[in-house]
């Protein structure tokens, strides 16, 4: 199917999607960086422009849209907020494409916290909205894990489909692959971060990995986000994008305990091939992978979607 994807990143939904046969044909970010890294790895169909200067009938037709809005729009003191709300503009941007290039289906995600936003307000506008455009809609709540990915990740993926394709929805997530409880599933155990990132040498030693370079933020447990143990035998804390609330970027540490995971490492927890490069500043390159889908599970996204061509 061919792809217009929007607020694309470094590319981790996209990739995941190329790989499972789908035609990427045009995508846009607003970080330089960002479009640099999906450039170099992915291809050059990717536009570095802000989306409030992009006019919604240069974008192609296509099969599907993919992408996560930002959800920092949504305000909470106006429980009445309408769609033409300036602060909602990047929600208001992907809602447009999708109204009015009127794609056969579209793939939307999101932090967990979306669900909660005003009592769950949000998240039924939201649906309102999509069914308003003519789309029948799905949310579902996904803990990365049970697809293989070696994080405990949870993200909330709405599936569109247009109305007239079917009166029932028939695009569904992957069957998932991995289990916490596997004796009680009867799947594989979840992913470790051992078994993900064990395999790359000692990055202070010389090495040809690429990215394999880490923050020398120092490693100090305590209960906050991104200062937790990480422990060998369980999936890794979630990859984070964004640290301390002032902009950084903070790290997970490595199960050593001795430093941070590296951009590489980091990446690997995010299903990135190993020879996939990121670009930018450290900072940049771990805030490009903190922000991503992982590869691996948008690959089996986009095999679902695969199916649909038969």
């Amino acid at each position: 199917m061919k792809i217009v994807s929007l607020f694309s990143g470094a590319g981790g939904l996209d990739l995941g999607f190329k790989l499972a046969g789908h035609d990427i044909i045009w995508a846009n970010d607003i970080d330089k960086d960002a479009c640099e890294t999906y450039a170099e790895n992915i291809g050059d169909h990717i536009l570095c422009k802000d989306i409030r200067d992009i006019e919604v009938s240069d974008i192609p037709d296509c099969d599907i849209v993919i992408g996560g809005f930002p959800c920092q729009g949504f305000s909470m003191a106006n429980m009445r907020r309408n769609i033409e709300d300036e602060r909602n503009q990047l929600y208001k941007f992907f809602y447009s494409v999708i109204k009015q290039k009127q794609p056969k289906y579209f793939v939307a995600e999101n932090v967990k916290g979306i669900l909660s936003l005003g009592a769950g307000s949000v998240i039924r506008q939201i649906e309102a909205d999509f069914q308003e455009a003519g789309y029948l809609t799905s949310v579902n709540l996904v803990n990365m894990a049970d697809y293989g990915v070696p994080q405990t990740r949870q993200r909330v993926v709405i599936l569109g489909q247009r109305i007239d394709l079917s009166s029932e929805m028939s695009i569904c997530l992957p069957t998932k692959t991995n289990s916490k409880s596997p004796e009680k599933d009867g799947l594989p155990r979840w992913v470790s971060v051992k078994e993900a990132i064990g395999r790359f040498p000692n990055p202070d030693e010389p090495n040809d990995v690429k990215n394999h370079i880490y923050s020398a933020y120092k490693v100090e447990y305590r209960n906050f986000t991104g200062h937790r143990q990480t422990d060998p035998d369980k999936p890794s804390p979630t990859i984070l994008a964004r640290g301390n609330g002032k902009g950084g970027v903070c790290a997970i540490p490595h199960y050593n305990g001795e430093r941070r995971m590296t951009i590489r490492e980091s990446a690997a927890v995010q299903t990135f091939p190993d020879d996939f490069h990121f670009v930018g500043a450290m900072n940049s390159c771990y805030r490009q992978i903190g922000n991503a889908v992982p590869v691996h599970f948008a690959y089996l996204l986009g095999m679902e979607f695969s199916k649909k061509e038969v």
